[in-house]
């Protein structure tokens, strides 16, 4: 008869090693990383307003799916394990085809799951969403193939990009147009395309909105750290959309007023309107924009 001495051992040391895996994903999952999802940011220093709230949304998602696939999982395993076939089987294990209450179960609850995403996506999107707080400033931005304009409404100054720059060139990030924005106040963004659809997206804000020609988009938010943030078009929208890249800056009001008299002082007063939109119709009809006489 062959000794089974020598197989413990080596059991013991596959619990072992399975116990270390364990402990060594668990302490993983302390770090500040794992616990956001490994979104930008931090939990001390929400980088805006909503941050926290879309963290939550999507680390709390996570964890379900996770939950979710390890009891699917299980059960396939176990399943395979328990009910493989045997040398000494002469029989069909019992089959569970009609059986009703199981058929039940496994309708009701993906309803479940589903209903209770649902219910925290839709609350998080209403606040996230919602633009009913008067704003601090408003910041019109027009996507453009394939760079960026910046209104500051309530200054009256504008800043506008270069069409399509090379992007692996050295120092064209710097050159990019930049979006400076004052830190603790409420801004309202709107948003506005000259030609194809493109999206607003700063990474770091953990929010992105596409912007649809002939149709305006609003959302609002409130920068809360100073720094600065790498901004791009998240919509594939042509030949070089790699290169519709901008730069925000979150500075303090007295930095972002200096910015505004820079813009000023540049001659980069007024507004750039819609009227420079690919699809508006504009004709020569002799006339000035008020009726008026136009030269021949």
């Amino acid at each position: 008869m062959r000794s089974q001495t020598p197989r413990r051992p080596r059991r013991t040391r596959l619990a072992v090693a399975g116990l270390a895996t364990v402990v060594a994903l668990a302490l993983a999952g302390c770090s500040p990383e794992v616990q956001r999802g490994w979104l930008p940011g931090d939990s001390d220093n929400e980088i805006t307003n909503q941050t926290g709230r879309i963290t939550n949304l999507w680390v709390g998602s996570w964890v379900a799916a996770l939950l979710v696939g390890i009891l699917v999982w299980g059960l396939i395993i176990w399943c395979v394990a328990v009910y493989r076939k045997r040398k000494d089987d002469d029989q069909l294990p019992v089959q569970l085809r009609y059986h009703v209450p199981l058929e039940i179960m496994y309708v009701i609850l993906p309803i479940i799951m589903v209903g209770v995403l649902f219910y925290y996506t839709a609350r998080d999107m209403t606040e996230i969403q919602d633009t009913s707080a008067e704003p601090d400033l408003t910041v019109q931005v027009i996507g453009k193939q394939w760079s960026w304009d910046f209104n500051y409404v309530d200054d009256d100054v504008y800043d506008t990009g270069q069409h399509a720059q090379e992007v692996g060139a050295t120092g064209v990030l710097a050159e990019q147009p930049t979006l400076y924005l004052p830190v603790g106040e409420r801004v309202e963004f709107v948003l506005d395309s000259r030609d194809v659809i493109h999206s607003f997206w700063v990474p770091a804000f953990l929010y992105k909105q596409d912007m649809i020609p002939g149709r305006t988009n609003t959302f609002q938010v409130v920068p809360q750290v100073e720094g600065e943030y790498v901004g791009k078009c998240a919509e594939l929208c042509g030949e070089e959309h790699s290169s519709m890249l901008f730069n925000v800056k979150v500075v303090s009001r007295d930095e972002y007023d200096a910015h505004i008299e820079d813009l000023r002082d540049a001659g980069q007063d007024g507004q750039l309107g819609l009227e420079y939109n690919r699809l508006q119709d504009v004709r020569v009809t002799g006339e000035g924009p008020e009726g008026e006489e136009g030269e021949s």
